[in-house]
């Protein structure tokens, strides 16, 4: 089925308002084009969880900071509405900016707060802050039930969810699994900027985070799950690691004696292009 493009929010509140699609339950999942199969396995969940599902489509420039590849940033309408065909989108909203924020960029915004400031926030100041801005901006538009986004982007997972919880939005939050290629690269629209041997470097992400998998399946105390990641990652030349942390739902580093779940994070710089991924851990008492 080829899914109703809409362009603006009139053509928008006029999809979700006809007749045929006055649904029980609606999803969405947010993109920024450019789709793989990662993003096509939150459209089959949300096909799976929800009687209409829309897909928004759009770049948005407040999580680009200075120096960041906005411009470079892949962009396929037609081939991203060719692969949502096949997957259950029934609606895809892709707006242009001055549709998003007419007048230009929003004086007022929504801050991600102190988790917005480690790990990524860190490494991209404000980014967080602009993620959550159009998060709001396009669930009040859609007015999902539910909304769906991937396990990958750990962090602006929990952002989403805190932001969720404390401005009282009344739409449930998904995690989906990372969808990872045959060689157990997570997929991401920026792989497309490796060639060949960054290719085969950047399968040391993965490795790494099986490598504390298995040193928390062997009940490991915090500091050496962390730690073994570190080791492969060091291993590799040619990767510049950003961070590897392992933290809580509110990215913040967990106790040496923490037990229970947490996520190890990485972020590391393969040739020009960074690269980010994680594994959620359950932290058990030493053996």
């Amino acid at each position: 089925m080829t899914p109703r493009l809409v362009r603006t929010r009139s053509q928008l509140a006029d999809a979700l308002a006809a007749p045929a699609a006055s649904p029980a339950r609606r999803a969405v999942v947010m993109t920024m084009g450019a789709l793989h199969e990662g993003h096509l396995a939150l459209v089959r969940a949300a096909r799976e969880r929800a009687d209409q599902v829309v897909v928004t489509i759009f770049v948005n420039p407040l999580q680009f900071g200075a120096g960041e590849d906005l411009e470079r940033y892949p962009r396929d309408l037609d081939g991203d509405l060719a692969l949502l065909a096949g997957a259950g989108a029934d609606v895809v909203f892709a707006p242009g900016v001055e549709e998003v924020y007419p007048g230009g960029e929003p004086l007022v915004r929504v801050s991600a707060g102190a988790l917005g400031e480690r790990l990524e926030g860190a490494h991209r100041p404000g980014h967080f802050d602009g993620v959550l801005t159009v998060v709001l901006k396009l669930m009040h538009l859609v007015r999902p039930d539910v909304a769906l986004f991937g396990q990958k982007d750990a962090q602006q997972l929990m952002a989403v969810r805190r932001m969720v919880h404390d401005l009282d939005v009344d739409v449930e939050v998904v995690a989906v699994p990372t969808v990872r290629d045959p060689d157990g690269v997570a997929l991401s629209s920026r792989n497309a900027y490796l060639d060949a041997e960054q290719r085969t470097r950047a399968r040391v992400l993965s490795r790494a985070l099986r490598a504390a998998q298995d040193a928390a399946g062997d009940g490991a105390p915090a500091e050496t799950v962390r730690q073994a990641a570190v080791d492969v990652l060091a291993a590799e030349p040619g990767v510049v690691v950003d961070y590897v942390a392992l933290v809580d739902d509110t990215a913040s580093d967990v106790a040496p004696d923490h037990v229970g779940p947490a996520v190890l994070a990485v972020a590391a710089r393969v040739g020009t292009t960074r690269l980010i991924d994680n594994v959620v851990l359950h932290l058990e008492e030493g053996r």
